[in-house]
């Protein structure tokens, strides 16, 4: 057994490795167990949620669309004069819904009031609130909440980032100790918790690269560490190519189809105007500019310094997220921007948001994550039961005392003190959620120490 001690990593090493693990499990596994959760339910649910609002979502009536203009002034009589115009998502085929998408007071960022109305007979179907570009109905936005900060607002975001920050470190930490256990026989023991060992060691081997995909593309989503990701972006011009509305100072650019515009424009319009005919004509240049998806979103100016954006939201494979800036006035495209000419890193950032969220492959997809979060979630129940039957009241184990963390630390060599300490130090400041834990956990650690190294009175 020496033998095998000496020739593995350093006693220390291993001790302080375990005990970090376990603190991020007790204390973050809950937050983790709650995004796995509601992250599988999340990636599960579009059926249901189609199934759900199936009357909103779709209609019976055949025949041929009647023009935006006419739908957008049937769901303006319907909602009346309470709301303002923000978007429109024109039916993306025959047999679904136009979305006529207001700004009302009371909603949330980037939820808006969906009136869904019949293109053909101009019937109003529902209204609904409808959140961001993947146009999450009521039913999942619920769960997106709870994944996004628990119904907590800005403070809730916290959790959701600490639960990201600690995930690809938990998951690397448990295959080092994956790995030595694995060489070392004498840690080979048959027992209840042994059993469950392996198995909670087993599924992190198999699911590792997806609980890092998670954590990374999770970690763009958070309030701080994503901060610092859109900077590093930014700064190695990695950043998704954005979109020139600005029509104010030069003339409107010509780009590719310009030449296409003909004479037949429409007279000139204050595009802050809800001029409902509008949305027809910048649809149409958009179409002869190669906007080509059965998935787009209209919207609208909000002074006459702006041009109106088309743009398409599909974000299945393949995936079609072009857009056009189109001068309402004279209806020139005036800046666009292709998918295709996205840099690398900004289409692998597209690609991996979308496949997070289960969209990317379909129904493949969906299942993908559902899986990985629920095999997660069944790792922290597992991590939970090997520690409770370990746990320090049983009277058997009262003389297994676990080695502290500033214990093992003192055991270090210098060299490997100051590398552990600026590797938390940058940790720390790229992501400030995990630095603070990681003190937390410290500071626990060091107030067990000294709960335990204090002298027993005597009366």
């Amino acid at each position: 057994m020496n033998e095998i001690r000496h020739s593995s990593a350093p006693r220390w090493g291993y001790a302080l490795l375990v005990r970090l693990h376990f603190y991020a499990g007790l204390f973050v596994g809950p937050f983790i167990f709650v995004a796995a959760l509601s992250g599988a339910l999340f990636a599960l649910t579009p059926q249901i949620e189609n199934r759900l609002y199936l009357t909103e979502l779709t209609t019976e009536t055949t025949g041929e669309a009647q023009p935006l203009a006419a739908q957008i002034l049937s769901a303006r009589d319907h909602i009346g004069d309470r709301a303002t115009l923000a978007a429109v998502r024109p039916a993306p085929q025959p047999g679904q819904t136009t979305r006529v998408m207001f700004a009302v007071d009371g909603l949330q960022p980037f939820e808006h009031q969906a009136v869904f109305v019949d293109p053909v007979s101009l019937d109003i179907r529902g209204e609904l609130v409808v959140y961001g570009t993947s146009g999450t109905l009521p039913f999942r936005i619920w769960i997106d909440y709870v994944h996004r900060h628990l119904h907590l607002g800005e403070v809730g975001r916290y959790y959701s980032e600490l639960a990201a920050s600690w995930l690809w470190l938990v998951a690397l930490g448990g295959l080092a100790l994956w790995w030595r256990r694995r060489s070392s026989p004498a840690t080979r023991v048959a027992s209840d918790r042994s059993a469950l060992r392996q198995w909670h060691s087993g599924i992190g081997v198999v699911l590792l690269l997806a609980f890092l995909f998670f954590s990374v593309t999770g970690l763009t989503w958070s309030k701080w560490a994503g901060a610092n990701i859109a900077e590093l972006r930014a700064h190695l011009d990695w950043g998704t190519p954005g979109l020139n509305t600005e029509l104010t100072g030069a003339a409107p650019q010509q780009h590719q189809h310009g030449e296409h515009t003909g004479h037949d424009m429409s007279p000139a319009i204050n595009p802050a105007e809800d001029n409902a005919a509008t949305y027809d004509a910048v649809l149409q240049r958009a179409r002869a500019a190669g906007i080509d998806a059965g998935m787009v979103e209209i919207k609208p100016a909000t002074n006459a310094t702006r041009a109106w954006a088309v743009r398409e939201i599909d974000r299945s494979w393949p995936t079609q997220v072009d857009m056009v800036a189109v001068d309402p006035r004279t209806l020139r495209v005036t800046d666009r921007v292709d998918f295709d000419t996205f840099p690398i890193a900004a289409k692998l950032t597209r690609w991996g948001i979308d496949a997070h969220m289960g969209i990317l492959f379909g129904l493949a997809n969906q299942l993908f994550v559902a899986a990985c979060a629920l095999g997660l979630c069944v790792m922290i129940v597992l991590g939970y039961r090997m520690w409770w039957l370990r746990r320090p009241i049983r009277p058997e184990r009262h003389h297994q005392r676990p080695q502290r963390v500033w214990s093992e630390l003192k055991k270090a060599p210098a060299l490997a003190l100051l590398m552990m300490a600026v590797v938390a130090v940058g940790l720390g400041l790229f992501a400030p959620v995990m630095g603070v834990s990681l003190v937390i956990f410290l500071v626990v650690d060091a107030a067990l120490a000294l709960r335990r190294s204090a002298p027993v009175k005597v009366p």
